[in-house]
């Protein structure tokens, strides 16, 4: 696609998935309830295993409670990405670097905070915490477009949910939800345009892998 940078309120489907860069870089301004509504009902629209509907929404907004959670994104995230911050590939990983360190930094300060759970309906642990994750990322995703399409930023990140106690004890949860995946929104303080992504001729084949 060429010409990206179109109206929102109008944008089609196909722009809004060619243009949808991870925007990790927030404005403070507050986002509607209303939006934020808007994008856990686009979430609840797709589909999952078995239709068991089971995927579980939290939207954080009170900054005593986003601290909670930017401070688990700094504990488990600093050390995860220093190596990256101390030798980035190239100038292009660099940037992303920067802005996955401006995002640690600044976490405290988007407008919210929506945390993807799944309730198991009994208590999970260990590498069952990620059983039902597949019935979990189909929303995430419709959640991302449909971000895009309103205007607003959002990268999914799961830095902050690697000790699924923690995160319980923050967000009061009960002991049969796994958080999946957090996903920061606000307004963006960089634009939508395309992404980079390798030619389709070089990660697909047809009927078996060959050259």
């Amino acid at each position: 696609m060429s010409e990206l940078q179109v109206d929102s309120e109008s944008a089609s489907l196909e722009t809004v998935m060619y243009s949808s860069r991870a925007m990790r870089r927030l404005e403070p301004t507050a986002v509607s309830e209303s939006l934020l509504l808007k994008l856990i009902d686009a979430a609840n629209q797709a589909p999952s295993g078995s239709n068991a509907q089971q995927t579980r929404w939290i939207v954080v907004r009170d900054p005593d409670q986003k601290k909670k959670l930017a401070d688990l994104n700094r504990l488990h995230g600093a050390p995860y990405i220093q190596a990256e911050v101390d030798q980035p590939r190239d100038a292009k990983h660099k940037r992303l670097v920067d802005a996955v360190v401006w995002q640690m930094d600044h976490l405290h300060e988007a407008p919210a905070l929506i945390v993807a759970c799944y309730d198991y309906d009994e208590p999970v642990s260990g590498s069952a915490v990620y059983r039902k994750a597949g019935s979990v990322w189909p929303g995430i995703q419709n959640l991302l477009l449909m971000a895009r399409s309103l205007g607003l930023g959002a990268a999914p990140t799961t830095l902050a949910l690697r000790d699924q106690a923690m995160v319980r004890a923050a967000l009061d949860l009960p002991e049969t939800f796994a958080a999946l995946c957090m996903i920061p929104v606000g307004y963006p303080s960089g634009r939508f345009g395309p992404v980079t992504r390798k030619p389709v001729k070089t990660i697909m084949r047809f009927d078996r892998w060959s050259e």
